[in-house]
């Protein structure tokens, strides 16, 4: 993080939006501390009115149950992240809880009010070497099964793993409801992922000027498969990038999600918050 202050609020948006994948859990180390409910307060000045909590390690997943019963701006999720699930499985997380153990805990928080998602889940390939993946894919295939049997939304963590989170998709069976947290593939993987029928939610960096790739893949998704999301505190947008990300920081990305897609604003706006209720269901 170049510059651990807060980014500037940005000019509000002409309708609602969701920002459908944020840490409010996370401070920045130097960062002025803020609250949830203060960031929430921001964004909903900023057009950004809601949001879905991410809570993905145990203690992490226990706070976000907490949290979205006591604000009925959030909603959230909850899982084991893919660089958590090794460490749990090789007995070496922090916790000092095994993998079982430490996925019998999610299971037991999914079922809590108000979480709708399991995620982010998937497979990092760049944080965790071969040594890690036998264990990120049977902890991946764990927690697609959970979002099936509670009939929950699918929230995917891909990082340099695109072909074999594809493939164990196909292979298992991806539920109903399935989206891409922070899209991170091409052109050719958006169309093939839309062909499938989910969800891509782009996050700040595809305001980055050297992300053309991924605002081409921006580009051929039919807007109604966008959705879009801040992954707070990282990954703050352009004009803000380096500074500390919040859910406010959605209205810089719509931005440029209008701008890629040729569409008003406004319509981008009102589509995506459609959708992200189509997805997550009313708050």
């Amino acid at each position: 993080m170049a510059d651990a202050t807060w980014a500037e609020a940005p000019e509000a948006l002409p309708s609602p939006v969701v920002d459908n994948h944020t840490h409010l859990d996370f401070n920045f180390r130097g960062a002025a501390p803020r609250t949830p409910a203060e960031r929430m307060d921001e964004a909903a000045a900023a057009g950004v009115t809601r949001a879905v909590q991410i809570g993905c390690e145990v203690e992490s997943a226990r706070w976000t149950v907490e949290a979205v019963a006591a604000d009925a701006r959030l909603v959230g999720g909850v899982a084991l992240h893919p660089n958590e699930a090794p460490l749990h499985a090789s007995g070496e997380h922090a916790s000092g809880m095994d993998y079982d153990e430490a996925f019998a805990e999610i299971a037991r928080l999914a079922r809590a009010p108000r979480i709708r998602v399991i995620g982010e889940t998937g497979l990092d390939y760049h944080h965790t070497g071969e040594q890690g993946r036998a264990a990120q894919i049977r902890s991946f295939r764990d927690h697609i099964a959970l979002a099936k049997e509670l009939d929950l939304v699918l929230q995917i963590h891909d990082r340099d793993a695109h072909a074999d989170v594809l493939d164990v998709l196909e292979r298992d069976g991806a539920p109903d409801l399935t989206v891409f947290h922070c899209f991170a593939g091409d052109a050719g993987m958006a169309r093939l992922c839309v062909d499938r029928g989910y969800y891509l939610s782009f996050a700040g960096n595809v305001t980055f000027k050297n992300a053309g790739d991924l605002r081409a893949a921006l580009a051929v998704t039919p807007l109604e498969r966008v959705l879009l999301e801040t992954d707070a505190p990282f990954l703050t947008p352009h004009p803000q990038r380096g500074r500390v990300n919040s859910p406010a920081q959605v209205a810089n990305t719509a931005r440029c999600a209008a701008e890629t897609l040729g569409e008003s604003l406004e319509r981008v706006c009102e589509v995506v918050n459609r959708t992200s209720e189509d997805v997550y269901g009313p708050w």
